[in-house]
């Protein structure tokens, strides 16, 4: 016969004080086979942890109840510490009377009630939980980081730091991502390349680390410590083992084209290094623009070539390789506010810019070498408008959420357009002014103080008249509508995921919410894991961010790898999907439904009316298998289950709620 112990916590008064702990208690001594019903004010601290240890070995308990928070919290606290004593780790339920009952409810009545109903079919479950085991699974320790970003190649040097290979793979020709295209950094002012340039080539001189650029993660198989991971790295045209980067290609290229790099505000070769510090160091060949490769003429790059390393007829590389773990850092894009504010023009004024170009128009390194102009004539503007949340905080048209970051790259704009600018005028319209990092406010104030004119609300519509664009907005804390005339208009646009944000998601199974942003395992506890297990998250593929934050998380989720790494072996997940051959018909569903590719379908022979006959039936990964259940409920036959949620357990919570 079972020996259940119930553990009511109090978690100080976010339960107690809308449920009678002491009357779920007493009626928890009611339930069959339940032989001790204690509460505790702290149960996952240390002292309610010992509490139930002391009650284990004094009432020889073999199966625990704890009612307390959410299961997401501390589940696996409450397992670690049953790894201690004489209950296998499996046989505990978690009855979840905070978040699914004092938090939903406010009548003490009600909540206790419900409480006691969630303790009832806690008991029951438990009543039929079988010990489960764990197995090893070997952990290959290589890391791969999807984005060479700051975030990308800060999680790189971290984990090649501390002794482990790593590889980078990034979809664009060189590392940096946005971080190398700005001018500036706030608060501090520094130069943005002085800080990311040295990083870059710490990245590509790293004898841990291996840099694929042009790149892109095509398939992930296998599961935690051994993901089987499919790279296509793009025909570069040129063979950097014998390619010194001298650069006479693109001197005498006669192409030109749109530069990506300086957001269409330059040009550059159809050979070409994005911009003059690009690691790796060496050009590539854009297929699109390049004449020789699109209607076989020019090949002027191959006959100036001293080291013969101009190859034509280069084809895509595609590799396999195994990891132990995947760091997500694919960074973000901005949205395309030309399709969206038609009011603003719509793309279709050339001196209406995002402030990511502003950031390429002050840049020294950027096409017009620092010098602030017009795009429209080149002129130097004398008037700038600066409207923020564009796309941000906007619901109707764009997004909901703020972008955190624009606030202050707004004030850097305005700042550096006053100072390259002396005489200039620079007004900011803005809905709120949200500086909460280390020295922003300063910095917001210090621009207010340079001369920026703030003006509290929406740019309603922008067009030209004349040689100027009008903006025309309200000022609500003068409550009137203003009519501001600028030489050039910088609209600080959202942070948006980037374009590949759902396919990398899907592929590596990782959820997304109702913005596209990846998802952490928990926002609090977790917020550089997954809910697969061996992928991490870095920098703004989870959420808008500024630069610092994204250093800070992706030093966070290299420390998960190397912890990972630490091991030769993980133990793996015993609350996984099984299936029983005799049921199986080898439908295929479950492969289907599956989200993290854990269910195959394999051929086996099994004995049927004293023959043998060959048949497809599931199989189940168990590296793989993450215990979601998805499986067992869109197989027909009914041959697949979880293990500690079998179909069984869970008709025992059903019959304890309606019965008892």
């Amino acid at each position: 016969m079972s020996r259940i112990g119930v553990f009511i916590c109090h978690c100080g008064s976010n339960i107690a004080a809308t449920i009678d702990v002491e009357r779920v208690a007493e009626a928890a001594r009611e339930l069959p086979n339940v032989v001790l019903a204690d509460t505790n004010k702290y149960t996952c601290s240390d002292p309610g942890q010992q509490a139930i240890k002391e009650a284990i070995e004094e009432y020889q308990l073999d199966r625990i109840v704890i009612a307390s928070c959410s299961p997401r919290m501390h589940e696996l606290t409450f397992r670690k510490m049953l790894g201690d004593t004489s209950v296998n780790p499996y046989m505990l339920e978690i009855a979840n009377i905070r978040e699914q009952c004092s938090w939903v409810h406010k009548d003490m009545a009600q909540g206790t009630e419900k409480a006691i109903d969630l303790v009832k079919m806690a008991t029951a479950k438990v009543a039929r939980d079988t010990p489960l085991k764990t197995s090893a699974i070997p952990i290959n320790k290589r890391a791969l980081v999807i984005g060479g970003g700051i975030a990308g190649m800060q999680v790189a040097l971290d984990i090649a730091d501390a002794g482990y290979p790593v590889t980078i793979v990034e979809r664009e020709a060189s590392l940096g991502g946005k971080m190398v295209m700005l001018d500036k950094t706030f608060p501090t002012m520094d130069c943005s390349a002085c800080i990311c340039t040295p990083k870059m080539a710490d990245v590509g001189a790293h004898p841990n680390i291996t840099v694929k650029t042009l790149a892109e993660v095509e398939k992930v198989g296998g599961y935690v410590g051994n993901f089987e991971v499919t790279i296509r790295e793009k025909a570069k045209y040129v063979d950097y083992d014998t390619c010194t980067g001298c650069g006479l290609c693109e001197t005498k290229c006669p192409t030109k084209v749109v530069g990506e790099f300086d957001q269409g505000l330059g040009k550059r070769k159809a050979i070409y290094k994005p911009f003059a510090q690009a690691v790796p160091s060496k050009p590539t060949i854009d297929p699109i623009s390049c004449r020789k490769l699109t209607d076989g003429k020019c090949g002027v790059c191959e006959k100036v070539c001293p080291f013969g390393s101009i190859h034509f007829d280069d084809v895509d590389k595609v590799s396999t390789e195994t990891y132990g773990a995947v760091v997500v850092a694919i960074g973000y894009q901005l949205i395309d506010w030309s399709e969206l504010y038609g009011e603003y023009g719509g793309g279709a004024y050339d001196d209406v810019i995002s402030g990511l170009q502003f950031e390429r128009l002050v840049n020294a390194s950027g096409p017009t070498e620092g010098h602030i102009q017009r795009p429209s004539d080149q002129s130097e503007p004398k008037s700038v408008v600066i409207v923020k949340c564009v796309g941000s905080r906007d619901p109707e048209k764009g997004k909901s959420y703020c972008s955190r970051a624009c606030c202050m790259y707004g004030a850097k704009h305005a700042h550096q357009y006053l100072d390259k600018v002396p005489g200039g005028k620079c007004y900011v319209f803005y809905m709120d002014v949200r500086t909460p990092g280390k020295g922003y406010d300063e910095f917001y104030m210090n621009t207010q103080h340079d001369g920026a004119l703030y003006l509290r609300g929406r740019v309603s519509k922008i067009y030209r008249k004349g040689g100027k664009l009008i903006c025309l907005g309200e000022d609500t804390l003068m409550g009137r509508q203003v009519e501001v005339e600028a030489d050039m208009v910088v609209l600080e646009t959202a942070m948006v995921p980037a374009d590949d944000a759902d396919r990398i998601g899907s592929m590596l199974g990782i959820t997304r919410d109702k913005d596209l942003w990846l998802t952490e395992a928990h926002p609090k506890l977790r917020p550089v894991e997954t809910n697969s297990g061996g992928i991490y998250l870095a920098g703004t593929c989870q959420g808008p961010k500024d630069i610092p934050d994204s250093v800070a998380q992706a030093s966070a989720a290299a420390m998960k790898v190397c912890i990972l790494f630490s091991k030769d072996e993980l133990e793996s997940n015993a609350m996984i999907a099984e299936v029983s051959k005799t049921l199986c018909n080898g439908c295929g569903a479950c492969v289907a439904i599956c989200p993290y590719t854990a269910i195959t379908l394999e051929t086996v022979e099994l004995r049927e009316n004293s023959r043998k006959v060959k048949r497809s039936i599931s199989k189940v990964n168990p590296g793989l298998c993450q215990g979601c259940g998805a499986c067992t409920v869109a197989c027909r036959p009914g041959a697949m289950d979880l293990k500690g949620f079998s179909d069984q357990q869970i008709m025992r919570e059903v019959d304890a709620l309606c019965q008892w």
